[in-house]
Parts: C-alpha cells; sequence; structure tokens
C-alpha cells in the first residue's frame, strides 16, 4: 500500500493554514465536480482524491494524525498497524488498536482509498462499531452552481422588469429592480445542479448585461444626451423639451447659448439600486443651422451680419 501525500494533492504546503486548505479544496473541488465533468472518469477519480485529502486536511485531529503517521511510515511498512517497530498505532482508531476499535470517520469506506480506510475508517483493527455494523453513510456534496447572463434595455433597467426563465424544466419568474447596471450579478439560491447524496442543490448566478442605447449614455447612475436647439433659440434663449426615461420635462435656455454647453438636469438620472435618489442627467447643446432659407430670410441674416460687424468696427 503507497503512502498518499494529501499536501501534494491539494497543492499546499506542509505549513498551510486551515483557510489556505479550505481554499485549495474548494478551487479543485469545482474544477473537478462530477456535475462538471459528466462521463469523465479521470475527473472523478481526481474528486475523490481530493476529497479524500480534505477529509483528512481539513480536520484538524486527523491532520495531527496524519503528519505523526508521515513521520513514521516507514516503521508502519515494516510492522503493520498491530503494533512494533517502536511505535503505537493504537492512537490512529477511535477506540484504540484492539479489535473492538470505533471509526473516527463516518463516511463511506467505498469511496476512498485503502490508504485513508486503514487508518481512518477502522481498517486493519476490525472496524466494527458497538452494534457489530460498519459506519457506511455517504458523503453529501452541494450541487454544482450554474452561471447564466441576461440581457435587457436600459428602460427596464430603469423602471425594474420581469424576466421567466427555464432551468432544470421548471420556471423560474424573476424580479428585477430599478437601477440594475452592467455586469450586475444576481443569486437564485437553490437554483442550481441537484445536491449529490443528499446534498443541497447549487444556486444560480446571473449576470445583467444592459444593452446600448441610442440616446442615453450611462455613466454609473447618471445619463448623458445631446440636446438639438435651434439659432433662434440659442440665441434669444427660451424653453426646449427634454425626453428623460421617467418622463418629459422642460428645460430653460439661457440667452446666448453656444454649442457644445452641458446642462445638468438633477435627479433626472438612473435610479440607485436598492437606495433612494437618482442619478443626473446631462444634456449637451447642439445647435441646428437652418438650411433652405427663403430669400427673404438670407436678406435678414445679411442685415444681421452688417450690424454685427458695424458695431465690432465701432468698438
Amino acid at each position: 500500500m503507497d503512502y498518499k501525500d494529501y499536501y501534494k494533492i491539494l497543492g499546499v504546503s506542509k505549513n498551510a493554514t486551515q483557510d489556505e486548505i479550505k481554499k485549495a479544496y474548494r478551487k479543485l473541488a469545482k474544477q473537478y465536480h462530477p456535475d462538471k465533468n459528466q462521463g469523465n472518469q479521470e475527473a472523478e477519480e481526481k474528486f475523490k482524491e481530493i476529497s479524500e485529502a480534505y477529509e483528512v486536511l481539513g480536520n484538524e485531529e486527523n491532520r495531527k494524525k496524519y503528519d505523526e503517521l508521515g513521520a513514521n511510515w516507514k516503521n508502519f511498512q515494516q510492522s503493520g498497524p498491530q503494533g512494533g517497530g517502536g511505535f503505537d498505532w493504537s492512537q490512529f482508531y477511535q477506540g484504540g488498536g484492539g479489535g473492538g476499535a470505533h471509526y473516527t470517520y463516518e463516511g463511506d469506506p467505498e469511496m476512498f482509498s485503502d490508504f485513508f480506510n486503514s487508518f481512518f475508517g477502522g481498517g486493519f483493527s476490525g472496524g466494527a462499531s458497538a452494534g457489530g455494523r460498519r459506519s457506511r453513510r455517504t458523503r453529501a456534496y452541494k450541487g454544482q452552481d450554474y452561471e447564466a447572463e441576461m440581457e435587457i434595455n436600459l428602460e427596464e433597467a430603469y423602471h425594474g422588469t420581469t424576466r421567466i426563465i427555464n432551468v432544470n424544466g421548471k420556471k423560474l419568474r424573476i424580479k428585477l429592480k430599478p437601477g440594475m447596471y452592467e455586469g450586475q450579478k444576481i443569486k437564485l439560491k437553490g437554483k442550481g445542479a441537484p445536491g449529490i447524496n443528499g446534498g443541497e442543490n447549487g444556486d444560480l448566478y446571473i449576470t445583467i448585461h444592459i444593452q446600448k442605447h441610442p440616446k442615453f449614455e450611462r455613466k454609473g447612475d447618471d445619463l448623458y444626451t445631446d440636446l438639438p436647439i435651434d439659432l433662434y433659440t440659442a440665441v434669444l434663449g427660451g424653453k426646449v423639451t427634454v425626453h428623460t426615461l421617467g418622463g418629459d420635462v422642460n428645460l430653460t435656455i439661457p440667452k446666448g447659448t453656444s454649442g457644445g454647453k452641458t446642462l445638468r438636469l438633477k435627479g433626472k438620472g438612473m435610479p440607485h439600486y436598492n437606495g433612494s435618489g437618482y442619478g443626473d442627467l446631462y444634456v449637451k447643446t447642439r445647435i441646428i443651422v437652418p438650411t433652405d432659407l427663403s430669400e427673404e430670410e438670407e436678406e435678414l441674416f445679411k442685415k444681421l451680419k452688417e450690424l454685427r460687424t458695424k458695431k465690432e468696427t465701432t468698438v
């Protein structure tokens, strides 16, 4: 029987903390989980191997025994677990080294290697419980998490919306709150793959994507848009109607407004997700120069030009 280096299997050092061991196990378990590698026998064996390693290293008492075993492995190979070789092997069993020893592990012995079962499953010392039956409780595993993507438009992100999706043959109605943003993830607990051996179901994570809008650009919870205004309003000032996601509003244009000037509409941006209030809407003026002028209109513009030139010359 070969010695198993559980530290090497999990890819951690012998001085690793329990948190480091747990982190390494979770990363590998996710990679080799049966739900993610259906029909892959090699991945299944790898999953069993890392699970076995974590059963030992993830438990401080078992880890201590395993570390002691490593230092005395050669003695064990020569003497076996019944004693001899200057080492007391009975410490590896909860009930001592005799035939009445109990398991220190309550998992399924068939799931793990002979090496594991020899030391943590009763193995050489009989492995009988008080009632004469072996403990065969199968280890439960959480089901695989699912990941999905969902696309909504900016109006839906502003007002909130609902979607109906199909997961594991069941229809789920999902309500999205106002203020959803690009790349946001929502979690639906227990809506992933079914658990293994009675374990809890995995979770469903949905990443939200916001479609580009033809009119508005979003930055955080603020919105930006262009506002076309005619030349006369730019020169003389006046009121214009601005279309926002929350409805139309009137905006006062100051007299003499130049093209490219940015005006702010407070509270007319996106709603704050899970909060109160809204971002702002910034409108950038774009002056529309009139075309197809009549002869009379052209003459009036010429007169205006002459008046402007005369004024500038006088000054």
